[in-house]
Order: structure tokens, then C-alpha cells, then sequence
């Protein structure tokens, strides 16, 4: 019998009724597997090739046919807005099949949350956070909601693989196995993995099966890029001449020509094409915006300007996401990472990238959401240089982030290579935070009781005894804990303060922010206090402060013309692997063309080859840059280089890692060239101790819930779970 025919009959109504031509290959070997085996299921392949729908049509035949006592199926999702997303998509398949949908979040019906304890059924859609709250505040319902639990849905698993967010998730969700006994089949959906046995590994933790990861074949995809460049002269002696087609007033001065020319340029390439534009950084989409807003006042053309990043408010994105699916809304977002996820938006014509992608992996993302529907996926690069005259520097006039776009494109699309996720193996501040979290759910607990429930957790077992004893006896130290008479552990009176925070649940990282209302209407968020007065940018619109609760933590506003600027302390990070660092040599060692660059891009490339092949930095490790300044280029990713920068300073070497750059080691040395070379060949060599680097005191991986944490043990996660003394070695062995 096909796949078609196994199919629940309400499901082969709602493919014939929608016009499904046939069934794709991801969502038939689906079938297969859960239809055919006991495994767990991962799904990779394209943004809109039907995952959603591959996961779902076997799991809801078969709780179709043998319908649960329980909630049957968790679909989890890294966000509120795709899980709202989906539950329109689920509800329309469902229509007929008498299987409810519930939607469980903090935007979520209270009625409907409480009608399904009361009756549990059907699916359940949530994020991470709010399952922990379940099973931290509601134990008891949760015995009864997933008593016959067949089925755990991850969305998005490369978003979770990549941080402490992804490990809570697995914890939770074996802490939910220990409660109820039953051990649901996992299915994880994502569009860019590069490694798939460490997904594999990743979503069968705590399930004792096996993972099933059927490849189907997509073809080849036709991909249209095209990358421009635009610079920023220094002074009018640096004037060339411009093209005459991006419609720019002249000027005889040199400044911000370049930026001026851009936005330009950009509003000429959206006008009247959905777009996706996408930067790096919070305050550069929201300068982006508000200028290509002026340009459309100054050229009377419709305001078609949005912007979607964490910091907008949520009612103001799903606006957005609603206009963008409407076929007729020309609409031009402005974005960081929020939609990279896999929100359906629709069709779009275009996505543009300002700037360099922080990987392979954001890029395929980004990608990923324009070629929609049948649509040649179309993505546009720009940059904006700023070109100082006479630069005393030999290495200064390289556009690091240029090289490693077009070795990105050249990954991706040539080599079909994808970052691996490490994993994440010394998370102690999860450690606190699910210590916490079982003692509020369980009450008072002995030692040998908490760590055997918390230690047992697979996201832990690289984590040995005498730490989570060391962890205890800190915590009870500062208040965290408290000994009873007993000899049990409780919640101290600091811990109390902190379990019973609404921001408790959340493992990640977020600053505290300031909510912006124009009246009684919320804009969105910043992270600092703009006073009376100041104007600055947020949601693509200029905004002047005319009060401020600090109490509260509210600025109210009011809207004015005109272009501001806002900063944010923090944004985003990128960590290059030593793959994309060869790609990038080996870019500027060959002599090959890439079509998609302008002409502009392929001279600036060949000057920039021109610069690498006579600085030596191509062939030899160490270059002089001047009389004691070396460059050390091993051309290994940042983990390694950053294990290198270290060993040298344990030999009374100093350096420094150009953080824009991230591809080699500035370095002072009164030596020669020679004996510096020689100082690395020996650590190479050599059997290094990483606990006898010299650290700086504080060191650390940014974590929420450090402070709880000794700094021993912060130091020792960031010597076993970010330095890599032996992949420095493998990596430069290799050359």
C-alpha cells in the first residue's frame, strides 16, 4: 500500500481539497518511519520544502487510528510567534478530524490552558519555558495531561541546539519521562544542519532510541546573488566616478557619500518588491529603515517600511508578518535574526543582506526565506566601506567581511557545508537553575535524592559528583539553599527571590529593558534611559522622550520627523570554524571569478588579493607588519585561536585577536620572525595543561545565573567547553 493510502481519510480530503499534486520525498520517508519502526525521526532539508507537514501527517494518522487518553502530541517551538504561526496551518488540517490544537503560552487563553488540564487532549503547542513552568508549578496535572504521551515535535532544533535554551528543553523533558513513565517518540524539524549525527545525538538524549534522518532529494536549486559594494571616501581626493544608474545627487565632497549612495541604492532595489532586509545589529536596521523612509517622502512614494527585531513590540511584528503574507502589500522589512525562523511570510521577491552573515549557517537561513512557493531564491549583498588615505597599515585596507561572505556563498551553495553545533557539556548555571527548579516542584530533598534526580540528566553526565557537591555547599553559603534539621535541602531566602520571579523560567540572557509608549500604545523596548528631550530610533520611526517613570521603567514618546539613532549595549556575536576560515584563503589564493560579484566587487577583490599575496600572509605563518609587530596567521577558527592566544601568553607572549576580524593573532615580540615561529612549534608539540593558562580572574562564558556560580567552576566551562588545545593541534597539522 503507498503512503497516500495509510494516511488518515481526513488528511487525504485535505490534500485532495488544497491540490497537492503529490506527496514531497521528506514527507513520505517520514511516513515510512514512523509508520514502520519505533525510532525517532529527524527532518532536515529547505526552508518551505514541507517539514511541518511530513512531521505531522504520519503523527496525526496515528493518533487518528489509536486515539490517546492524554495529550498526544508537544510541539515545541523556540517562539510564541511560530507556534501562533502553525497553530493557523494545524487548524486548518484539523478541521475535520476531531483532534483540538491548544496554544500554551503567556499570550495564550487562560480558559483554553485550563480546559485542556481539565480535559487533556489532542495537541499541545508550547516553548520550553513555559513546559518548565508546567512541570515546576503543576506536577500533579502534568501526571495526568501526558499520561499517554505519544509524540514530541521540536521545531527550529539547530536554533536550540546552539545554546543553554536547547539543554533546559532536554532537561525538562526528561524530567517529564521520570514523572509520568512514558517515553514519547521525538521528532526534531530543521532547515540548516551541518553535522547530522550530532542532531541525531542531540534529540535522542534521555530516550534510549534510535534516530531515523531519511535524505530526500531535493534538486538543484537555481539561486540568483548578486553582491555591490559602496564606499566612504576619506577626502575628496579619493572621488572616483560614480555610476550614473543608482540615481544619486552629485557631490564634490568626500564624507558619507558612500551610506548616502546606499540607501539610495537600496530604495531603488525594494521599491515595489516584498523584501526582506536583514543586518547584523539592532541600531543598523533601524538607521537603514528611517533613511529609506525619507528617501520614499522625498520621492512621494508609499510608506512600505517596517522593522521586526526582538526589541519591536510583538503586537507591531505580528502587524508586520500579517502585511508581508498578503500578496498585493508590497512590504520592506527591516530584520535581524527574528526572521530567520521559519514564520511563514509568504512569498517574497527579494531578501537582502547589509553587511557580511555571521556564518554559512545564518546565511542559509536568510536564504531560506526568500524562493518561496516555487520562487528563484533572489538575495542581494551590499557594503558600505570607509577607505582611509595612506594607511600605515599593510593589512588595513582588507575587507575581512567581504572574503568571508563570498566564502559563505561558496560553502553553502559549492560545498554544501553546514557549521557543526558543539555541544554544550559544563552548563553550570543550568545546573543551578534546574537544581532550583526541582526543588520548588519537589520540596525539601535530601543531597543523595537531588543529585541523583539532577545528575542522572543526560544534558549533565560529563559533570562529575564533586562539582555538584561543591555547587551545593556555594549555594547553601550564599543563601540559595538552606540545610533543614533533617540534613534535607530547601530554597534559601535569596533562592525564594529568584524561583518565584516571573523571569525565573528563562535561561538565556536579556538586559533589562524600558518599554516605550506612544500614549497608550507600546512601541517596543530599549536597555537604557533616554531623557526628556532626546530623540532616538525604534521600530523604524524617530521618537522624542517627554517622560520617563523610571519605577515603572516606561519612557513615553512622541513621534517626530526626521532620522535618530539608538544604541543597544549588547548584539550579536558570530564564531567562525575553521572550515569557513580556510574557505576564506583559499578565496584569496585562487584566481577564481565569482559571477555574482559587480564589478566594483570583483575589482575591490582583486586589489584585496593583490594586498594578501605580496604581504606573505598566504604562505607563512608569522608576517611582519612593522619593526616588533607580527601578524600570525594559522588560519584556524576562533575557538583554536583564541587556545593560541593563550598558550602564547603563558610563554610571555602577548596578543591580540582584531575582534571585527577573528582570523589571526596581532602580536608584539622583540624576537625575530624565526624565534617566534620556533615559541609556536614547541606549543604544538607540547602536552599543554589548560587549567595552568593564564586566564584572566573573571573569565567566563556569558551565562544567565553565573552570579550563583563558583568561579571555579565558570572558569573550568570555559576551558572545557570553548578552548581546544587539540584541535589547534589536528587543525594546524593539517596545513
Amino acid at each position: 500500500m503507498d503512503v497516500f493510502n495509510r494516511l488518515a481519510p481526513f488528511i487525504q480530503d485535505f490534500i485532495y481539497n488544497n491540490n497537492w499534486e503529490e506527496l514531497r520525498g521528506n514527507q513520505v520517508a517520514a511516513c515510512e518511519v514512523i509508520f514502520d519502526s519505533d525510532d525517532n525521526l529527524l527532518l532536515s532539508s529547505g526552508t518551505a520544502s514541507g517539514k511541518t507537514e511530513a512531521a505531522f501527517l504520519p503523527v496525526l494518522t496515528d493518533i487518528y487510528n489509536n486515539p490517546s487518553s492524554s495529550v498526544a502530541v508537544i510541539y515545541i517551538s523556540p517562539l510564541k510567534a511560530l507556534i501562533n504561526d502553525q497553530f493557523i496551518r494545524l487548524e486548518q488540517l484539523l478541521l475535520d478530524s476531531n483532534i483540538p490544537v491548544t496554544k500554551w503560552h503567556g499570550d495564550a487563553s487562560v480558559t483554553k490552558k485550563n480546559k485542556l488540564i481539565k480535559n487533556p487532549e489532542g495537541i499541545l503547542q508550547i516553548t520550553p519555558e513555559s513546559l518548565e513552568s508546567l512541570l515546576t508549578n503543576k506536577r500533579g496535572a502534568c501526571l495526568n495531561m501526558f499520561s499517554d504521551l505519544r509524540y514530541i515535535i521540536i521545531d527550529e532544533v539547530h536554533s536550540f541546539m546552539r545554546d543553554v535554551r536547547g539543554l533546559q528543553l532536554l532537561c525538562v523533558l526528561e524530567r517529564l519521562k521520570a514523572l509520568t513513565g512514558v517515553n514519547p517518540r521525538r521528532i526534531g524539524l530543521s532547515a540548516t544542519l551541518g553535522d547530522m549525527s550530532l542532531a541525531k545525538q542531540w534529540l535522542n538524549t534521555g530516550t534510549g532510541r534510535e534516530c531515523a534522518a531519511p535524505v530526500s532529494e531535493e534538486g538543484k536549486k537555481r539561486v540568483r546573488l548578486h553582491i555591490e559594494r559602496f564606499v566612504n571616501y576619506a577626502d575628496k581626493r579619493d572621488l572616483t566616478e560614480r555610476n550614473a544608474s543608482y540615481n544619486v545627487e552629485r557631490t564634490d565632497s568626500g564624507g558619507d557619500i558612500g551610506d548616502r549612495e546606499h540607501y539610495e541604492y537600496l530604495f531603488q532595489h525594494t521599491l515595489d518588491r516584498k523584501t526582506i532586509i536583514f543586518a547584523n545589529s539592532r541600531e543598523e536596521i533601524e538607521l537603514i529603515m528611517a533613511h529609506l523612509r525619507v528617501i520614499a517622502l522625498k520621492h512621494k512614494a508609499p510608506d512600505v517600511y517596517r522593522v521586526h527585531h526582538g526589541n519591536v513590540s510583538a503586537l507591531l511584528r505580528e502587524n508586520t508578518e500579517e502585511e508581508m503574507k498578503s500578496e498585493d502589500e508590497k512590504i520592506v522589512t527591516g530584520a535581524t535574526v527574528t526572521l530567520e525562523l521559519g514564520i511563514d511570510i509568504g512569498s517574497l521577491d527579494q531578501a537582502v543582506q547589509v553587511g557580511a552573515p555571521l556564518n554559512v549557517s545564518s546565511f542559509a537561513q536568510r536564504l531560506g526565506r526568500c524562493g518561496r512557493r516555487g520562487q528563484v531564491p533572489q538575495l542581494l549583498f551590499t557594503f558600505v566601506e570607509s577607505l582611509k588615505i595612506n594607511s600605515s597599515d599593510i593589512l588595513g585596507p582588507i575587507n575581512w567581511n567581504f572574503i568571508r561572505t563570498i566564502a559563505i556563498i561558496e560553502l553553502y551553495l559549492k560545498d554544501h557545508w553546514i557549521e557543526p553545533i558543539p555541544p554544550l557539556r559544563h552548563a553550570y548555571n543550568l545546573l543551578y537553575h534546574q537544581t532550583m527548579s526541582c526543588l520548588k516542584s519537589n520540596g525539601e530533598m535530601s543531597p543523595a535524592a537531588l543529585a541523583g534526580n539532577i545528575l542522572s540528566l543526560e544534558s549533565f553526565r560529563a559533570i562529575p559528583r564533586e562539582d555538584y557537591k561543591y555547587l551545593l555547599n556555594y549555594l547553601i553559603q550564599i543563601n540559595q539553599l538552606e540545610r533543614t534539621e533533617n540534613g534535607g535541602l530547601v530554597i534559601g531566602r535569596a533562592g525564594e527571590k529568584i524561583v518565584n520571579s516571573h523571569k525565573f523560567l528563562t535561561v538565556f540572557l536579556a538586559p533589562e529593558y524600558l518599554l516605550v509608549k506612544d500614549e497608550n500604545r507600546t512601541i517596543g523596548t530599549v536597555d537604557k534611559v533616554y531623557p526628556v528631550g532626546v530623540r532616538f530610533s525604534l521600530a523604524g520611526m524617530s521618537w522624542e522622550t517627554v517622560e520617563v517613570n523610571e519605577k515603572s521603567k516606561v519612557l513615553f514618546v512622541k513621534h517626530v520627523p526626521g532620522i535618530s539613532i539608538v544604541d543597544w549595549d549588547v548584539d550579536f556575536e558570530a564564531e567562525l570554524h575553521t572550515v569557513l576560515v580556510r574557505k576564506m584563503r583559499s578565496v584569496l589564493q585562487e584566481n577564481q571569478p565569482f559571477p555574482y560579484l559587480s564589478s566594483r566587487c570583483t575589482e575591490r577583490l582583486e586589489e584585496i588579493r593583490y594586498i594578501t599575496r605580496n604581504s606573505g600572509i598566504l604562505e607563512h605563518l608569522v608576517t611582519a607588519l612593522s619593526d616588533k609587530k607580527y601578524a600570525v596567521f594559522p588560519w584556524i577558527g576562533t575557538r583554536q585561536l583564541l587556545t593560541l592566544h593563550y598558550t602564547l601568553l603563558q610563554q610571555g607572549i602577548k596578543s591580540k585577536i582584531p575582534w571585527n576580524i577573528s582570523v589571526y593573532l596581532e602580536i608584539i615580540y622583540s624576537g625575530s620572525k624565526e624565534e617566534l615561529e620556533d615559541v609556536i612549534a614547541n606549543i604544538l608539540s607540547s602536552d599543554i595543561d589548560l587549567y595552568q593558562l593564564p586566564l584572566p580572574d573573571k573569565i567566563q562564558i556569558n551565562g544567565k545565573y553565573n552570579e550563583f556560580i563558583p568561579p571555579n567552576l565558570l572558569r573550568k566551562q570555559f576551558i572545557e567547553d570553548y578552548l581546544d588545545f587539540e584541535g589547534l593541534k589536528n587543525d594546524m597539522a593539517a596545513e
